[in-house]
């Protein structure tokens, strides 16, 4: 009958999990169509066999299990498998943190479960002998196919926890139900025919919610925080795409989730928890914990010969498991085995319904027609399949909240905690999507469409949004990005599960992008934009051999030569786009931000992974000339790129400025508490800010995959190559376009005045590099330990004294000096804003500065430091208003400029071109000063320089905008700070005293807060943290030292020093004459030569206006300055370099001093022309 080839299955999935059981017992309930079993115990050891985790079961429980099967309509009804109540906790494995058992301990285990899978066969081929002669193979075939096909799996009140530390994270599922679907994603009774190879299934959750707590040293929780997550569903759709009906595993597996409402609560005691989690899941996929280790390497191959030829067992699927290969060698796939590819994420695979079962017993009863179809495509089922997995929510929703410790009326009652609300963010259109093919390609995708920050009622006592302030919504929005859900669309569900448009949802086979060429050209930056708007991610890995073709599964790799295997090339690109973001830097924001630093900081855990020391081999071997070839053909790097578009940046004067007084608050020392009725906030309207634009920055970081590796072999050649040492760096590259910034306001309404430009649109790029392992080149004086290039092709700064004290009242209200009312009047203001259509009486001038083509360099290496550069231009004029409402330009400073001659009247009669045009750069240095004072003995520093000349003139227009105040009138912002009672500003003296005592004060004497001493939790972890020293002893030690020597003790030990230094220095110096014009008048240039031309500009008065204010011509000595001995060189040096200079003996270094200086001349002149 049916139930001699179905009942086997059932109960070998059962048995196979639950401890205790009697076959018998099972057998007999499953005939009757029902079995109920109740409190069992799950067999922890085949879970974490099976699953493969980082994690090791502590306790496993289920409370009923229910097995319902329609024996009469097994081919239209599922059989329906309930779990009513599971709880399991699991906890990190002791040996990821510590060593690993040994060799022989895990073969032993692993053979008593090979002996439990023998002993078991037996019986099931016993049992599974057919009865009924009259049933044929294929049907017996494609009846448990479709039995299989169409179970349903019902779980309700699931409970997990995770625990570690002191961490506690339990998730409860109220229901879980899995089924099969039809095309249409609705409940059916479904089976896949040649015609459709395509097999559905739904998972429904419903009431998840997430906890996060903290344990005391007992393991007790005292004090229950809210849920990080609340009673939220979310359906999962399962696609699996058959090759053809005999494959037992699927080509291509689709696992998507949608929720449509996601809302996350964070509490300042949950952060640090919270983060903790998260980099365990990133240390769990770099390998940085949980990797194999020498050990376990071991333990592959002491199992190798066992292993190979056997196939999984039930509910074994042999797949490769996603471990990040960048961590793995050609030595390591040489010990790979069928059982050992399973890994973390196996439990995927468990969503993977089979056609069969697996087990070698099952070939007793399935007929030899099953097994022969099963061994021809053995070979398929060892292919890796194509896997997709997404994660979709529509809106969601993150609080962070503030608590603290409130107690009840009565003494005895416990004590409460209350939260607040602080901050909230809220995105739109999220996806998460990664697509994988084993080892050889793996790709995640992350993006949103919208996103925004928003502040909530009141922190440290200041209640600047609570309900009965009265504040516009705008106002309390601080980071805005990307574009809202209803002008998008529902892009970011885009060939997902969810979007009708997908080709699993048409009917359509869907293609994937393999090829990492291909997949660059079509996921580019634009591309992600279009689909998301606000943020996107690209992270792509890939892995080809030199041919260009991806290497075979991991099944494969044993047989393949080691030769072979090095010509695998690994690729790991990350690329980041973020779109247009506004960002608002007010009071309000930038405490929550620190408060949310400073909470994230207050935890005592231990990094999952520390930096291995760097430890040089002495004997380490010289790699051959195949290896070194190897490495110059290709080198494994890892590249970042992060791209930010459209940026604006806006500083807000503070309206209230908490950072230095409750200092102290914010690092948790005090109480909140008291500041709660001290504070009368008053929003302070118009609001001045600094405001800032980019329209691109784009930041490039690239770095070798394996760095040991690579640097140990590199820095072991005598010469390598050029191409060697650049991969043995660690490289950088930002480039920021279209920077400018301007000052602008903000009205009572909320609205913005046009901005009043400060900083013209200017570009700038930086280039870092550090080199890899620097321990490891210590015999390599030469190499570069670091290095870094700053370019800015031009910079403009133009400003009215009134936008000058606007920009220190800003500085002064974050930084606790000055009296905010009385410098931010309404005179200022509106000096400063002038309103549209409307022009000023007197307008105020403007002075410009300008550098252009500025290139520095700075390098170091274990011996000296280096830096290198050149200015191009320096030019600074006035713009002051003219006759008839037109502007003149008045030149301040001009550089580079021909002095030549400018002390006689000869140049007034010369038509000279501008210097700034023909002349070269402004300043040419390069500098070099040694690492240690040993070196310094026998080679000390250099200075080469060369300064052209600078034309400057003194127009009394400075001194008109020097001596600008604005005209002293009452305004609103004097006084709304006289209405508010939160300090703008704290005395200097108070503030130092303040410091003194609370540094000097003993830490059992300080008082704490109550939030922060919850925080800490008695569980002892395995960080060892070290009091803080306070910094006044070391202060007051060192002062008594310094008293204790006398004034012309440690005068005469200064000289000695400067001496020292001055003696062993090779100096080159050569400064071009300055020019000083001092007119009693203005002179502003004509428009008819170069804008900026000093002499120019004097030699057109001179010849061309009718009157020519007396001007007063000052012109510097041209100076050079050469040590003795030293020979000219081009002041431009490519760094670092050696210099060779003469040996002077130390008798005659006060004779012959090591300097020349040349005066060439000094002229004082006077002209004055009358017209």
């Amino acid at each position: 009958m049916l139930e001699s080839y179905v009942t086997p299955i059932l109960m070998s999935y059962v048995n196979r999990y639950i401890k205790n059981l009697k076959p018998s017992d099972l057998q007999l309930s499953l005939w009757g169509g029902d079995v109920v079993l109740s409190k069992l115990e799950l067999k922890l050891d085949v879970l974490e066999q099976e699953l493969k985790l980082p994690f090791t079961f502590l306790s496993g429980h289920i409370h009923e299990l229910r097995i319902h099967v329609p024996w009469t309509k097994l081919g239209s009804e599922p059989v329906v498998i309930t779990i009513n109540t599971m709880e399991c906790i699991l906890k990190l494995k002791d040996g990821l943190q510590d060593d690993h058992e040994s060799c022989g301990s895990s073969s032993t285990n692993r053979s008593a479960t090979e002996n439990t899978k023998s002993s078991m066969k037996p019986r099931r081929i016993q049992q599974a002998t057919p009865t009924d002669p009259d049933l044929p193979p294929g049907y017996v075939q494609s009846l448990i196919r479709r039995v299989v096909n169409n179970v349903n799996i019902v779980i309700n009140n699931l409970i997990l926890k995770y625990v570690e530390d002191d961490i506690v994270l339990s998730v409860n599922i109220t229901s879980a139900e899995c089924y099969t679907v039809d095309e249409f994603w609705d409940r059916a009774f479904m089976d896949i025919s040649a015609t459709d190879l395509v097999l559905r299934k739904v998972i429904n959750f419903s009431d998840c919610t997430v906890c996060l707590d903290k344990r005391n040293a007992s393991g007790k929780i005292e004090f229950y925080q809210d849920p990080l997550l609340y009673k939220c569903s979310f359906r999962t759709r399962l696609h699996f795409t058959y090759d053809n009906l005999n494959s037992k595993m699927p080509s291509v597996i689709k696992i998507h989730t949608l929720v449509e409402s996601l809302k996350l609560s964070i509490t300042d005691q949950q952060l640090p928890m919270f983060i903790r989690i998260m980099q365990l899941g990133v240390a769990l996929y770099y390998g940085e914990i949980g990797s194999f280790k020498d050990g376990e390497i071991e333990d592959l191959s002491c199992h190798t010969k066992d292993i190979l030829g056997s196939t999984p067992g039930e509910g074994e699927i042999g797949i490769d498991v996603q471990y990040p290969t960048q961590y793995k060698t050609p030595e390591f796939y040489a010990q790979q085995d069928d059982e050992q590819s399973q890994g973390w994420v196996s439990w995927a695979w468990s969503f993977v319904p089979a056609i069969v079962s697996y087990d070698d017993g099952e070939d007793d009863y399935l007929g030899n027609d099953t097994v022969s179809a099963l061994h021809q495509h053995k070979a398929q089922m060892l292919k890796d399949p194509i896997v997709s997995i997404g994660f979709y929510c529509t809106k969601a929703t993150v609080t962070f909240k503030l608590t603290e410790m409130q107690a009840e009326s009565s003494y005895y009652s416990p004590q409460k905690v209350k939260s607040k609300e602080v901050i909230c963010w809220e995105q739109e259109g999220t996806t998460i999507e990664a697509l994988m093919m084993g080892d050889p390609f793996f790709d995640c995708q992350i993006g949103f469409v919208g996103c925004r920050a928003m502040c909530l009622k009141g922190i440290m006592g200041v209640k600047d949004f609570e309900e009965n302030m009265n504040r516009y919504d705008a106002e309390a929005c601080f980071f805005i990005c990307g574009e809202n859900l209803s002008t998008k669309g529902l892009t970011y569900l885009t060939n997902s599960l969810f979007d009708y448009r997908s080709p699993e949802n048409n009917g359509i086979r869907a293609e994937f992008i393999l090829n990492a060429a291909h997949h660059k050209e079509t996921y580019t930056e634009i591309a992600g934009m279009q689909r998301f708007g606000a943020f996107y991610m690209d992270y792509l890995y890939t892995m080809e051999s030199s041919g260009g073709k991806a290497p075979g599964n991991q099944q494969d790799l044993p047989s393949a030569k080691s030769e072979d295997l090095g010509n695998i090339q690994e690729k790991s690109t990350k690329s980041l786009v973020v779109g247009p973001l506004d960002l608002r830097l007010d009071s309000s924001s930038v405490h929550r931000i620190l408060k949310m630093i400073v909470c994230a900081l207050e935890h005592e855990y231990e990094p999952y992974s520390r930096l291995k020391p760097d430890i040089v081999d002495e004997n380490k071997s010289i790699p051959n000339t195949e290896e070194i070839a190897t490495l110059e053909e290709y080198i494994p790097t890892r590249l970042t790129c992060v791209t930010i578009l459209k940026c604006t940046v806006t500083v807000f004067m503070a309206e209230f400025n908490l950072l230095g007084h409750l200092l102290p608050v914010i690092m948790g020392e005090k109480n909140s508490s008291s500041f709660m009725s001290a504070t009368n906030f008053q929003p302070l309207r118009p609001l001045p800010s600094i405001q800032i634009l980019v329209d691109k920055i784009n930041l490039e970081h690239s770095m070798p995959m394996y760095a040991e590796h690579l640097v140990h072999t590199v820095s072991s050649l005598s010469q390598p190559s050029d191409n060697l040492l650049h991969n043995c760096y660690a490289h950088c590259y930002l480039k920021i376009f279209g920077f400018q910034a301007g000052l602008t306001s903000l009205a009572s309404k909320g609205t913005h005045c046009l901005p009043v430009p400060l900083i013209p649109s200017f570009s700038i790029a930086i280039y870092g590099k550090l080199l890899k392992l620097p321990m490891c080149w210590t015999k390599r004086s030469q190499v570069p330990l670091n290095e870094y290039i700053f370019e800015l092709p031009n910079l403009t700064i133009q400003a009215t004294r009134a936008q000058t004290l606007l920009l220190q009242a800003i500085y002064q209200s974050w930084s606790h000096t000055g009296d905010i009312g009385s410098v931010v009047n309404e005179a200022l203001m509106t000096d400063i804003f002038q309103t549209s259509g409307v022009k000023s009486k007197n307008p105020l001038p403007t002075l410009e500065g300008s550098i252009q083509n500025v290139e520095l360099k700075y390098c170091s290496t274990s011996l000296v430091k280096c830096a290198s550069g050149t200015v191009g231009s320096i030019k600074i004029c006035a713009k002051a208003p003219g006759e008839n409402g037109k502007e003149k330009l008045i030149p301040l400073i001009q550089g580079p400029s021909d002095t030549k001659d400018l002390h006689s009247s000869k140049w007034l009669n010369e038509s000279r071109k501008p210097e700034s045009l023909l002349a070269p750069d402004l300043i040419a240095f390069t500098m070099q000063i040694p690492q240690s004072v040993d070196y310094c003995h026998n080679s000390g520093a250099v200075l080469l320089a060369n300064v052209q000349g600078i034309a400057a003139s003194i127009d009394p227009v400075l001194y008109t905008w020097l001596i600008y105040q604005p005209q002293k009138r009452s305004c609103r912002h004097s006084q709304q700070q006289a209405m508010g009672t939160v300090p703008h500003v704290m005395p200097v003296t108070r503030k130092k005293e303040d410091e003194v005592s609370v540094g000097s004060m003993p830490l059992a004497k300080q008082q704490s807060n109550q939030a922060s001493e919850y925080a800490s939790s008695p569980v002892k972890t395995k960080t060892v943290t070290e009091s803080r020293p306070l910094s006044v002893p070391v202060k007051t030690m060192m002062s008594i030292t310094e008293t204790c020597r006398s004034p012309e003790e440690r005068m005469k030990e200064f000289i000695g020093i400067v001496w020292n230094a001055v003696k062993r220095l090779t100096l080159q110096l050569e400064v071009q004459s300055c020019c000083v014009f001092i007119p009693n008048d203005s002179l502003p240039s004509p428009s008819t030569i170069v804008s900026g031309d000093i002499p120019g500009t004097v030699r057109s008065w001179y010849h061309g206006q009718t009157s020519m204010p007396g001007t007063l011509v000052l012109c510097l000595p041209q100076i050079k300055i050469i040590s003795a001995g030293h020979k000219y060189m081009e002041p431009l040096q490519e760094i670092p370099f050696v210099i060779l200079r003469p040996i002077l003996e130390e008798g005659k270094i006060i004779k012959n001093f090591p300097m020349i200086i040349i005066f060439l001349y000094f002229f004082l002149s006077y002209i004055l022309i009358f017209g």
